[in-house]
């Protein structure tokens, strides 16, 4: 594993992450995704700069997709990122897997019956 991986896998193990288990370096079919939680079917992939390279944008695009036809979503995080601040890049999954909604309208106001 890489160093931001290895940074990002002390936050995710163990169920620390609101108690949802991650993998890593879980095989997905071809594939082998970086983390996975397969409560949420999240996969985040950690991407280095070989990532902005030559075909790599196209061939993460078909992984993406086909990861997506099968149920699994795919959060990209850049792995400078993951080194300028993990815990910035754990809000990002957190945001992943608990997306924020906004509060229902109060009783009594609003629209409908």
């Amino acid at each position: 594993m890489s160093l931001p991986e290895i940074l990002l896998w002390s936050e995710l193990r163990g169920g620390r992450l609101g108690g949802l288990k991650f993998r890593r370096q879980h095989p997905f079919g071809p594939y082998v995704l970086d983390f996975y939680c397969a409560e949420k079917r999240l996969a985040v992939e950690v991407d280095g700069e070989a990532h902005a390279h030559e075909d790599r944008p196209e061939q993460d695009r078909i992984r993406d997709q086909r990861l997506s036809e099968n149920g699994v979503i795919t959060l990209r995080i850049p792995a400078r990122d993951v080194l300028q601040s993990v815990d910035s890049a754990i809000a990002v999954i957190r945001e992943a897997l608990w997306p924020w909604r906004p509060n229902p309208p109060p009783r009594g106001g609003g629209v409908g019956p």
